[in-house]
């Protein structure tokens, strides 16, 4: 039964860890709600489960996209610095929260996010706005900003990171942001994975197939997200997220 059950949940990392490389979350969007609603784990022990598998899937998902994009190295340093003070702080609050609470708050960021960027796909004529794009500096105020947010839900941050870099900082390419947005969850990822293993909210029985199984794939995601139309990855992107809410519900 225990191999079974391994097997089961190495296969389940080799396809969150798939989806995660496409859309550059390291698969924890998906396997929150998986952990959740099918094995019947409270929101914070589903968070810190999906850690296990996150941690290493985001560290190869951004390694895989620098090959592809010229990310640089000083802005993804600069996301992924000022993240980790804010990760564990956010990731202990998060500990001691109630978990339906928790479940509930988390659909509703993920529903208002999927409409924001449904919002920014509508058709719209273009217009040149000088200046538009913030300076590098408010790069660390983001950094922060995502460290809470994965904090809180432990994928909440490249959620946050990818759409502000395409919107506020002039990045015109989904693939180049979704790389940023790894770079900047990677070592908050870690820090958020220890922070839950001490509140005893990780099943690591489970997380390790999961992340053996994403670290094969994660690759795979990557190459056909650089295969896609752009306008076709963030509308799957969208409709991942609103999915993934409503699952939460």
């Amino acid at each position: 039964m225990f191999t079974l059950t391994t097997a089961a949940d190495f296969g389940l990392g080799l396809f969150l860890g798939y989806v995660g490389g496409v859309f550059g979350i390291g698969g924890g969007l998906i396997a929150i709600p998986v952990l959740v609603w099918l094995f019947g784990m409270d929101q914070q022990l589903a968070q810190g489960t999906a850690l296990v598998m996150i941690a290493p899937n985001v560290l190869l998902g951004f390694w895989r996209y620098r090959q592809h994009n010229p990310i640089e190295m000083k802005s993804a340093l600069i996301l992924g610095l000022s993240s980790i003070a804010s990760t564990y702080m956010a990731a202990r609050f998060a500990s001691g929260l109630d978990p339906h609470s928790m479940r509930i708050v988390f659909a509703c960021f993920l529903v208002c996010l999927a409409a924001f960027l449904l919002f920014e796909l509508r058709p719209r004529k273009p217009v040149a706005i000088p200046g538009k794009a913030l300076s590098h500096k408010w790069l660390g105020v983001l950094g922060l900003l995502s460290g809470v947010f994965s904090g809180l839900f432990t994928v909440g941050g490249g959620l946050v990171v990818a759409p502000a870099l395409t919107k506020f900082f002039g990045i015109k390419r989904q693939t180049i942001a979704q790389g940023l947005s790894l770079a900047t969850v990677t070592p908050g990822a870690v820090v958020a994975l220890l922070t839950y293993a001490s509140h005893g909210m990780v099943n690591w029985q489970m997380g390790i197939p999961l992340a053996l199984g994403g670290v094969i794939s994660i690759a795979w995601g990557v190459d056909l997200a650089h295969k896609l139309p752009e306008r076709m990855l963030r509308m799957l992107f969208c409709w991942l997220i609103f999915g993934t809410a409503l699952t939460l519900f």
